[in-house]
Formats: C-alpha cells, structure tokens, sequence
C-alpha cells in the first residue's frame, strides 16, 4: 500500500486529497493544526497540532511517522490574508510567507529521508504567485509567499533530482473554500485535478508549474 502526507488536512481542498488518496488506496497521514470532525469522520490517522512554521510540531510529525516511507507528500497549508498598498500590514505579510513560502520547505527537508524513491512532493501553489499573470496587484504578502514557494518548488526539484524525487508546484484554481469566502469551483473537483496531475507525473515534470487542469503556466 502507497502512502501519503497532507498537510492542511482538516478542510478546504487539504480534506478532499485526503478523501480521494485514501479512496485510492493510500494510507494517509492527515496532518494539521487543529483537527475537525470533518476530517475525524474519514477514519485517517490524524496528526495534529502542526503548525508548518513551528519546528516543534514538524518534529511532532516526524516522530508519528517513524521509520515508514511515503510516496507522496502534498504541501497544501497556506494562509491568504486580503490586503492591498494602503492597508498593507506587515506582519500579516511576514505570516504569509512564513505558512505559505517557508512552511512547505521546512517540512520537505524534515521528511526527506522518508521519501522513497520515486517518490512525489507535490506543492498546492497559486497562478497569484505568477509574475507575468499579474495584471490586477494587490495581494501583495500572498502574491510574494506564492512566488517565493514557486522558486522553492523548483530548487527542491534540482536538490532531490538524484534521490529520484518528483517535485510538482500545483495550482487548483479558483476553490470554494474558507480562503476564498465560497467562491470558486467545488473543492472534490479541484482535488481531482490536482491529484490527476500527481499521477501522471513523470521525473521530467520535477520542477513544473501546472495548473490542474493541466496546462502549463507562466512564472
């Protein structure tokens, strides 16, 4: 049996992967901050209190998963935090790119040695992070995160080339979810896309941006 890491698994798109991975036949581990009954019913093995930013609760999850190896890892918690050049807030920016740019980082240099070869890190990213996209500004501390986890995603795809490790930075579209106050497609659809793309991953994709319906984007 494959087996799968989610992070952000308590709702959102986080909860629809974990849903469909173990329809698929994973084991997932379902980690999180804070776990939901959403999340309890679908009879996962639940990690929580990981908070991506926090070392603490990275080591938590790497104590959980002891000696086992995973497949594939999805970096999916993220944060976005509305603003635009008059109400900039700067630690909101900070914590933006502390979940959204740093936390998928961190978490892939811990487990990286519980990656099997062959194995998948797949980072749930955004078109907002594309620089040639952006025609509309604002957003400025989820814009910078996205496009600084953009260039993450592709150092990690050159750093684990020879561990035999795919890295994919994923954008699921516009999702109906918390972060987008229900506006956008439903998030099973855009966990099947993403998830479709997963799959049919090849090495040469390692370091590719794709939307999940599976164009390529522009950075």
């Amino acid at each position: 049996m494959k087996t799968a890491l989610v992070t952000g698994a308590n709702r959102g798109i986080g909860l629809e992967l974990c849903r469909q991975l173990k329809e698929a036949g994973y084991e997932v581990i379902a980690a999180c901050r804070d776990r939901s009954p959403e999340l309890e019913a679908l009879g996962l093995e639940i990690v929580d209190g990981v908070d991506v930013t926090d070392t603490a609760g990275i080591a938590t999850l790497e104590r959980r998963i002891g000696e086992r190896e995973l497949d594939l890892l999805v970096n999916n918690a993220g944060i976005l935090k509305s603003d635009t050049l008059d109400t900039l807030d700067v630690g909101k920016l900070i914590r933006q790119f502390e979940v959204n740019a740093v936390g998928p980082l961190l978490v892939t240099r811990a487990l990286r040695q519980r990656l099997r070869r062959g194995a998948k890190v797949a980072i749930v990213t955004s078109l907002m992070g594309s620089i040639a996209d952006n025609t509309s500004g604002g957003y400025y501390g989820y814009r910078m995160s996205k496009a600084a986890v953009n260039m993450a995603g592709v150092s990690l795809a050159r750093d684990l080339q020879e561990q035999g490790i795919t890295v994919l930075l994923l954008h699921p579209g516009m999702v109906a979810t918390g972060m987008t106050s229900g506006r956008g497609m439903p998030a099973e659809e855009a966990a099947r896309g993403l998830l479709a793309r997963i799959e049919e991953a090849t090495p040469a994709d390692s370091g590719s941006f794709r939307h999940a319906s599976g164009k390529a984007l522009p950075w």
